[in-house]
Order: structure tokens, then sequence, then C-alpha cells
């Protein structure tokens, strides 16, 4: 089966949705159009239910199969932008300065409104399909915001599924990992509290820049001398901020960055290390050195059972040469790790035409994706609530 029919009969329709969102892009809690547009059609659509402010921009939809089983399934999409500027030269390029739909939210969102209305209008299933829009994936926490919202309390799902497009796979490529398949990731802050001076004079001061330094080249050996080889993990220093003039030896400096790991117990190690390291610059130094670290995301574990009917459904729609487990890990994070730790499900990738990656300025989403990405997720409910 390819492209469900119904689909393709309105996949102009999707584009031009698509591209609407991709010209007004929001970045995290900050969808009001977005999910102002996402509710009024499912309610156009005839979805059964539709509820708004769900961790606070969030939508949920709710539709009804003909069947009067018990079971429901959850179909997730993310809605934000990044805080970045477009550099893609678009007709329809972004309109807000600073934001840019960079990693396709814009078209995750665009799928799941495809599925929404082909469930809606042919409801061949039983029991419930579950839809979730939701906010804030970009590291600011939407999905812990609708779950503190008692999102699965209050739209119960006995599975749930998500989807990521890939503009380095080939188009219609879909591909799913049993297991760990995306990395927890902790961000972190560390201040330097030294002792400022006049840059002549440098011997008046505990120079927090020196200290700074020092600090990232130990901080890069945490995985290389701490972490067993065999367990994948990534520390990156990504931002050093200090100074403010060319003779002044400043106070203070602040270093960011990013810790990357597939189990709980390598994240420990490394924060303990992190830790340790800035308590001995700190008597080293004769300094305060604070660290800050904030697990931002967990571990995206799929369940394996739950895969391969993903992978069964998806065979459906893009042929049986086109979707395959993978096994590679990826040291990118991805939110919907918190509900599938509360509901079993399985998170995939589909492949378009494109050669930049997300969270590049130069992005671009290949709009035929939107058919295909929401005709899988149509099917997977078909499948998992048979008639």
């Amino acid at each position: 089966m390819p492209v469900l029919p119904q689909i393709a009969d309105y996949a102009d329709d999707l584009t031009a949705i698509r591209r609407d969102f991709h010209a007004h892009p929001e970045i995290g809690f900050e969808e009001v159009r977005t999910s102002g547009i996402v509710a009024e059609l499912l309610e156009k659509w005839g979805v059964d239910e539709v509820h708004t402010g769900i961790g606070k921009t969030g939508v949920i939809g709710i539709v009804k199969g003909k069947g009067e089983g018990g079971r429901t399934v959850g179909l997730r999409a993310d809605m934000d932008a990044l805080p970045m500027d477009e550099l893609t030269n678009l007709l329809y390029s972004s309109k807000n300065p600073g934001r840019f739909h960079g990693c396709g939210h814009d078209g995750h969102t665009t799928m799941l409104l495809g599925a929404a209305r082909y469930l809606a209008a042919t409801r061949d299933f039983s029991g419930r399909a579950v839809l979730i829009f939701q906010p804030a994936e970009e590291g600011l926490g939407g999905a812990r915001a609708m779950l503190a919202d008692r999102l699965f309390e209050r739209f119960p799902c006995d599975e749930i599924y998500g989807m990521h497009n890939n503009p380095l796979a080939e188009p219609q490529k879909f591909g799913v990992k049993p297991g760990a398949a995306m990395a927890g990731s902790t961000f972190f802050d560390i201040t330097i509290k030294g002792v400022g001076s006049h840059g002549a004079m440098p011997h008046h001061a505990k120079d927090p820049i020196v200290i700074a330094t020092a600090l990232v080249q130990s901080l890069q050996s945490i995985v290389s001398r701490n972490v067993e080889a065999i367990r994948p993990a990534v520390v990156s220093v990504t931002q050093i901020h200090s100074g403010s003039a060319y003779n002044v030896v400043p106070d203070k400096a602040v270093i960011s960055g990013t810790i990357r790991y597939f189990d709980d117990e390598v994240k420990e190690l490394i924060h303990r290390r992190v830790e340790n390291l800035c308590a001995g610059f700190a008597t080293s130094y004769e300094v305060e050195v604070v660290p800050d670290l904030r697990p931002i995301f967990d571990v995206l574990m799929n369940d394996a059972q739950l895969s391969e009917a993903y992978l069964d459904a998806a065979r459906e729609i893009v042929g049986e040469e086109n979707a395959a487990q993978t096994h590679d890990l990826v040291t990118g994070s991805e939110d919907f790790a918190d509900m599938l730790k509360v509901v079993p499900g399985a998170y995939c990738t589909l492949g378009h035409g494109g050669t930049l990656p997300a969270h590049n300025p130069g992005f671009v989403l290949d709009d035929a994706i939107l058919p295909v990405g929401a005709s899988i997720m149509a099917r997977i409910v078909e499948k998992r609530l048979p008639l």
C-alpha cells in the first residue's frame, strides 16, 4: 500500500498548512498561534474532543473509532521552532526574526494533522486515538510540562508513537531502533568566581579565564579516561563567557555545555567527575567554582515489540525495502523519551530530500514527506486497534 489515497487527495492542503507554520515559527511555550490553528483544524475535521492549554500551549485531540474496543493509541508531534535565524531564501521563510523551524517540527505537526483528518473521516479502528501536539521540545521541557499537567491520567494511552524527519536519509527511508535509541542529555553551567585586576597587573588577580581554560581541558578527559570505551558518551563545552575590556582581568567566567549518555550509570559517573574537578580547581586556585548540572532529556528507550509493530505499519506505506531496524545510537536527544518512560512505544525517523542537517540555518524540509508520515501514523492506529 502506498500513501493512503485519502491523504494523497489532500497532500496540497498539508503543504499549505506546513508552509504557513514555517512562515510563522514560535519557540517553546510561545506556540499560541500554532496551537490555535491546530485546535481549529481538529474541530473543523470532526475530531471528537479537542483540549487546549495542556502543558501551557499543548493540544490534545481524541478520535473514536467505529469499534467499541477499550484500547488507546497515542500519536505525538512537537510544535516549537528554534531560536535562530533562517537563511534559506524560501518564499515562505520565517517572518519572525530569530525564530526558525530549523528542525522540521512544522512538518511533524502537519503530518499528525494529516493523520488526524484521515482518522476522523474514516474511523476504521476500534477504541481511541489520542493526538498529542506538544510544545517546547527543544530543551525547554515541553513533554515534562504535559506530564506534570497529568497528560496520561487525563488521556490514558496503552502505547504511543512519535516521528522525526531525517534529511540525511534517502526519501521515504523509515528507521527505528529497539531499546536505547537516543541519548539522555544534561546541560551544565560552571561559574568561576575569581578576583579581578588591572590587565597590566595580573599578579593581583585570581584569573578566571586561566582557570576556565585549564578546566575545559580537564573536562575533556572525562570520557576518554573515566568512561569505559564500550559505553558511548559525550562531554562538549560549547560556551565560554568572560571579560569586558582589553585591560581588565575579569572576576568571573562561565563555562557551559552538554553531556550525552545512554545509561544512568554513565550519567552519574560524568556528573560526579565534573563536580570533583570543580572542587579540585577551586582548592588549587583558591577560588569558587560552582557547577550547575541540569538533566534535560532522558535516554529514549523504544519498546522492542512496538518498534516491530511500527515497522510493519511503515512497510505498508513505503515498501518492505524502505523500512528497517537501525542499529546506530544517536547522540542527539529527544524529550519524547519522557513520555516513553510512562507509556511504552516507539520513535522513528523518516527520510526526505535535502542536503543540510537539522539545526542548520539553511535546513529545508521536503514537503513530499508530509503525506508519507501522515499515512504511517494513521496506519499504526488502524493496525494496533483493528476492527
